[in-house]
């Protein structure tokens, strides 16, 4: 399914035209401009899956927030956003094939940190409330207790309560159970299948931080089904070997000037694992 069918950003010349406009000096960044362009990265033609690959600089995270931002999708974590941010959103265009659906979302690595921190936050507070039920509940069933009126009602039915269950009975009543904590790859990888639904463009920043190889790898699946079954979209930007391996990917090398699309087996990143293993390989 495509969504998005292509996406410009702005070239050099309209970046020099911006530039001839600007009559304050003040700005020691011009953040996002002369970033895509010093690689002359002006255009993308997307599949139901495209991805961003380059080192650290590249400007594919800068590409996949300047999309969403452009497209409107849904995110969770707050963007922070330079002075001239919304003037270089403007200058970029999109060709859309179908309407882009509600459930669209950016998925980024703060969105996933966030998500695994709630979690333990929320257990935090659990384990303390506990802990607080531990006391009452001694406090309660020893305690020698007179009702001197209808005011002490609900005191009585504590004490009551406390003296015909156990400890562990009357906390577990009393308080909800934590919620499961996973380890940090799991949350991870729980957050992607919680968060994709069928009918969507999603934009994946990194997706495979805290994950293990072998999640990556249940990922890429999960990613290639829901292209192919559940009229997902989805644009990545990304260096794991293993998500530049999904099938049918169209991957451009934001690291070439210029920019070029290749396939995975190219990719320096990707050439870096196969000859360190091949290096190595009788040890296997």
């Amino acid at each position: 399914m495509i969504y998005l069918n292509a996406f410009t950003f702005p070239n050099k010349d309209m970046e020099f035209d911006f530039f001839l406009g600007i009559k304050r000096t003040c700005y020691d960044s011009f953040y996002p401009f002369n970033i895509l362009s010093r690689n002359k990265f002006e255009r993308i033609d997307f599949q139901p899956i495209t991805i961003l690959y380059g080192g650290n600089g590249s400007g594919k995270s800068t590409a996949l927030n300047v999309i969403a931002e452009k497209t409107g999708v849904n995110r969770d974590s707050i963007y922070n956003k330079s002075n001239f941010y919304t003037d270089y959103v403007s200058m970029c265009t999109m060709e859309i094939r179908t309407e882009i659906s509600e459930k669209s979302r950016i998925i980024t690595s703060d969105d996933v940190f966030d998500y695994m921190f709630n979690i333990r936050n929320l257990n935090e507070g659990i384990d303390q409330k506990r802990e607080e039920l531990f006391e009452e509940y001694l406090d309660s069933k020893y305690s020698h207790f007179q009702m001197n009126s209808i005011a002490d009602y609900e005191k009585l039915k504590k004490i009551n309560d406390t003296r015909r269950k156990t400890q562990s009975r009357f906390v577990r009543n009393e308080l909800m159970d934590n919620v499961r904590e996973y380890s940090n790859g799991e949350s991870s990888f729980l957050y992607f299948t919680e968060k994709i639904e069928e009918d969507g463009l999603y934009l994946l920043d990194e997706p495979e931080n805290s994950l293990s190889p072998k999640r990556q790898m249940e990922l890429m699946k999960f990613i290639e089904d829901s292209a192919r079954f559940f009229k997902c979209q989805f644009i990545i930007s990304t260096h794991s070997p293993f998500l530049l391996a999904m099938a049918e990917a169209k991957i451009y090398d934001l690291d070439e000037n210029p920019v070029v699309v290749k396939k995975w087996t190219e990719l320096e990143n990707v050439r870096t694992y196969y000859e360190f293993f091949k290096k190595y390989e009788s040890e296997f």
